[in-house]
């Protein structure tokens, strides 16, 4: 059997998020994610966590205020939001019980974002060491994110290297790893050090892992043989209601 987390920003996002907490639960799965739940008053998630006995896997930053924003961590010009964005997501993932961060980097380029973006990786670490938690960072692809700063695995690596800090790790999302290189299995090894979390989502349409091209009935599996402890969390969007389209599920059970 392999731990499964269901990511509420996209599974039974027409309930509140303390009672999709909940169906996560009766569906079968091992933990919960989120993306942004800071609309909820955090008692009642903690309160629909305890009842479940989920574990609650981590939260992302804020996109930001403007349109089109995708992160703020990158943008040179706007450090303190960025920082506000940051110490927001760690307060409420430790009134939540959140094991982890995924730091938004945004849409930028430049020796300058790269400063920016260090610096602030460098002030979330500061917070994630505090309240025993773990800083993400996510390398997306150039076709679903065009123009963002952290664009392919090589780039996320360089980061970490640069940064070395223990807390910060490599959101290893497959969906997107498969769109900007494939070859999953050997990239996911030579960076497993670095890797804190895996999602997984079918390719190309994002919809539920049992179609398209990635055999996650295989790929999961192997990845957990190279050495990954971690639940894996299922972001994809579903083509109908969530319930739907968890068939996919039998086959890690």
């Amino acid at each position: 059997m392999l731990s499964l987390s269901a990511n509420l920003g996209f599974l039974w996002t027409d309930r509140q998020l303390p009672d999709a907490i909940r169906s996560a639960h009766r569906a079968g799965f091992d933990a919960v994610e989120c993306h942004w739940p800071y609309e909820t008053d955090p008692s009642l998630l903690r309160a629909a966590l305890a009842e479940t006995g989920l574990s609650m896997v981590g939260l992302n930053t804020r996109r930001g205020s403007r349109d089109g924003d995708r992160g703020l961590a990158a943008l040179p010009e706007r450090m303190d939001e960025a920082r506000a964005a940051i110490e927001e997501a760690f307060s409420y993932g430790a009134a939540i019980g959140a094991s982890a961060v995924h730091v938004m980097a945004g849409r930028a380029v430049g020796a300058e974002a790269e400063r920016a973006f260090d610096a602030n990786l460098l002030h979330a670490c500061d917070l994630a060491a505090r309240h025993a938690m773990t800083v993400l960072i996510e390398p997306l692809n150039p076709r679903d994110a065009p123009g963002y700063f952290l664009i392919g695995l090589e780039k996320a690596v360089a980061t970490i290297e640069r940064v070395a800090r223990p807390e910060l790790k490599i959101l290893f999302d497959c969906y997107h790893q498969q769109i900007t290189g494939g070859d999953l299995i050997r990239r996911f090894a030579d960076c497993r050090p670095y890797i804190g979390h895996v999602q997984f989502a079918g390719v190309p349409d994002r919809g539920e892992p049992d179609g398209g091209e990635i055999a996650y009935e295989r790929l999961l599996p192997a990845l957990r043989d190279l050495g990954y402890a971690g639940p894996f969390g299922a972001e994809y969007r579903p083509r109908k209601a969530t319930e739907d389209g968890l068939g996919w599920m039998k086959a890690f059970r």
